[in-house]
């Protein structure tokens, strides 16, 4: 199952492909992928929380955003990326 242009992949962003993507793949499969990044975000958050870190954490993603943007950027494109191919390997 394609579910873009090769063309289209190679000119779009990690974010593009990522939208793009949760509205073209199957629907059961984007659901639990989501699903799956919200438990790990939980997890995260509760293993932040437990350290007492939530407040800092909340400072240094403000933080980052500013100070480091193209870091910041690249994090972000990792976990497009990463989901995107988590979605696309179940559609095969």
């Amino acid at each position: 199952m394609q579910l873009f242009d090769d063309d289209d992949f190679m000119m779009t962003t990690p974010r593009e492909n990522f939208f793009q993507i949760l509205h073209t793949a199957n629907r059961n499969i984007v659901d639990l992928e989501i699903e799956r990044l919200i438990e790990r975000l939980a997890v995260a958050e509760k293993m932040l929380e437990d350290q007492g870190l939530e407040e800092a954490y909340e400072r240094n993603v403000q933080s980052m955003a500013a100070t480091e943007p193209e870091e910041f950027e690249n994090r972000k494109n990792s976990l497009f990326i990463e989901t995107v191919g988590n979605i696309v390997t179940q559609c095969e």
